[in-house]
């Protein structure tokens, strides 16, 4: 306890004002906690700040998937290649697709990686996993949960701060309310682990429970708030009447943003007005990667290029 007895009276007054002072703000803080929504979009600070990426999947029918050391030195481009592409491109990031990683992911070949892509002068931007949260209880749903685990500890090895995850879809016979609260929970339980990592997961609107931004959101807000949680915002997935009122709906939760060539209103596939795309994460105050992932079916190489000057121009304009 703190004597005052010799204190003068002005002393003791702004002892009194600064301890009433820090209670107050403690007992604001409690109170911001306890009514803080589950949903809360991330605070950004400063304005809109744009860098690029690609997505391995956009060389999908070039790199190997999952293969053995035979199958990767004899595909037409391996991951090493992909992240030379990039730096050939200029581009800031590079994001690697889990599915071209070889069948034994060892911490030797990530630090190659990553040893490669830091002279380069690119960062890993992120990595993207295939899991279905949806799945029950039993062999399968822990195969996908321990390999969300591991690329949470992959990703961190990397300097990957973010991985892409999905949702999944409801498997057949079952209600999506149930696939709903399996996916959270699967969601919460991978974050509990990521958090511990220092790697975000960025859930993506890819169809089955997440194929409308309702259904996205409804997942969100669902899961139990944490700064380590976000959107993956995919501006080519959704197939509804107005996907770009929807990617306007989940853009404020984005941590993680994707573009594509094309968007589907009514799942009829038309080219994409990236200008617009990008204005909508401009609005939000997006500030992170826009990572290009090409689907289209002609030559990337011959097509890549262009897209990303496009999306520059879009960004800078």
């Amino acid at each position: 306890m703190i004597d005052y007895s010799d204190s003068s009276p002005l002393d003791r007054r702004r002892f009194l004002k600064t301890a009433v002072a820090g209670s107050a703000a403690a007992s604001l803080a409690l109170t911001a906690s306890a009514s803080a929504p589950a949903a809360s979009p991330p605070v950004r600070n400063g304005a809109s700040h744009m860098k690029l990426s690609l997505a391995a999947y956009s060389f999908s029918r070039y790199l190997p998937t999952r293969g053995t050391p035979e199958q990767i030195a004899a595909a037409k481009m391996r991951l090493e290649d992909f992240v030379d592409y990039c730096a050939e491109l200029n581009l800031d990031g590079t994001e690697l697709t889990a599915y071209y990683f070889p069948k034994e992911v060892t911490d030797a070949y990530l630090l190659s990686l990553k040893e490669r892509t830091f002279r380069l002068g690119l960062d890993v931007s992120g990595t993207a996993i295939g899991n279905d949260f949806c799945l029950p209880e039993g062999p399968k749903r822990d195969e996908h949960l321990k390999m969300c685990r591991d690329w949470i500890d992959y990703s961190a090895t990397l300097g990957a701060p973010v991985i892409r995850i999905f949702a999944g879809q409801v498997p057949k016979g079952d209600s999506e309310a149930a696939a709903l609260e399996r996916c959270i929970a699967g969601i919460n339980e991978s974050l509990e682990y990521a958090a511990k990592k220092g790697v975000f997961l960025a859930l993506e609107n890819h169809g089955g429970i997440t194929a409308t931004s309702e259904q996205l959101l409804k997942i969100v807000e669902g899961v139990k708030p944490s700064p380590w949680f976000g959107v993956n915002f995919d501006g080519g997935n959704f197939r509804t009447a107005d996907p770009y009122a929807d990617l306007e709906r989940i853009a404020p939760y984005a941590v993680n943003a994707q573009v594509k060539a094309s968007v589907a209103p009514n799942g009829k596939p038309e080219e994409a007005d990236l200008k617009r795309v990008i204005k909508i994460l401009k609005k939000a105050n997006y500030r992170g990667y826009i990572v290009l992932e090409y689907e289209e079916k002609a030559e990337p190489k011959e097509a890549i290029p262009g897209l990303i000057e496009k999306i520059r121009d879009a960004i800078h304009g």
